[in-house]
């Protein structure tokens, strides 16, 4: 612990509940490899500043072709904000014969007990990455890297009402999904390979946050 001034005591850097639960191990090892379907999901948060205020991002992305499975966009990188997607993401899923690895950042949210509780009723695994071990969710980060460049490079939308700014969004989600051609998947989008019959309902996205006092569109 840091050394303190007599008669004050250093803040903890996490809720207690956060630094009670142990870390799970780095399941996907940083192997981003094509797998089934639903075999590892990856997840994050981050931040717009826009002209509207601060808007955060929560996505569920599938390791194998890219799909973005859900998201969830709030005022807060909290509790709340990953669970809904989360939550839009088991929904999508058909039959829980292999439920896929959750490989997410090691942030307090992502070992809250709403999250743990959802994780272990869906049968899903977490996965933590290494401490201080950037690399093991680079595939997020590249995500929304990419992202980002085409919100605000491509056109800004720093201006942009949060309604236009959440349309582009989904406009973006939904062509990655069904319009974007990788040669990774023989030429198709995620949704038109054949490996995307997979036993899933249709996509349920965006989630937008249920309590207008923490919800960017209240």
């Amino acid at each position: 612990m840091v050394d303190c001034l007599p008669g004050y005591e250093a803040a903890p850097t996490a809720p207690v509940w956060a630094r009670s639960v142990p870390r799970s191990d780095s399941l996907p090892n940083r192997d981003l490899s094509a797998c089934a379907p639903d075999g590892k999901w990856l997840t994050d948060t981050t931040e717009f500043q826009i002209q509207a205020g601060k808007a955060c991002l929560s996505p569920v992305i599938d390791y194998s072709d890219g799909l973005v499975v859900s998201w969830s966009i709030g005022n807060r990188p909290d509790a709340e904000l990953v669970d809904a997607a989360l939550d839009a993401a088991i929904e999508t899923v058909v039959t829980n014969a292999h439920w896929p690895v959750v490989h997410s950042n090691p942030e307090g949210h992502y070992r809250s007990p709403g999250w743990l509780t959802r994780m272990g009723e869906a049968g899903l695994t977490p996965s933590l990455p290494r401490k201080a071990c950037s690399p093991d969710n680079a595939a997020c980060d590249g995500f929304f890297g990419r992202l980002k460049n085409k919100l605000f490079c491509a056109r800004n939308r720093l201006n942009a009402p949060i309604g236009e700014f959440t349309a582009a969004l989904d406009a973006d989600f939904r062509w990655c999904n069904d319009g974007s051609i990788r040669i990774s998947l023989g030429s198709r989008t995620p949704l038109g390979a054949p490996q995307a019959s997979r036993n899933r309902n249709d996509l349920i996205w965006p989630r937008f946050l249920p309590y207008p006092a923490r919800s960017i569109l209240g």
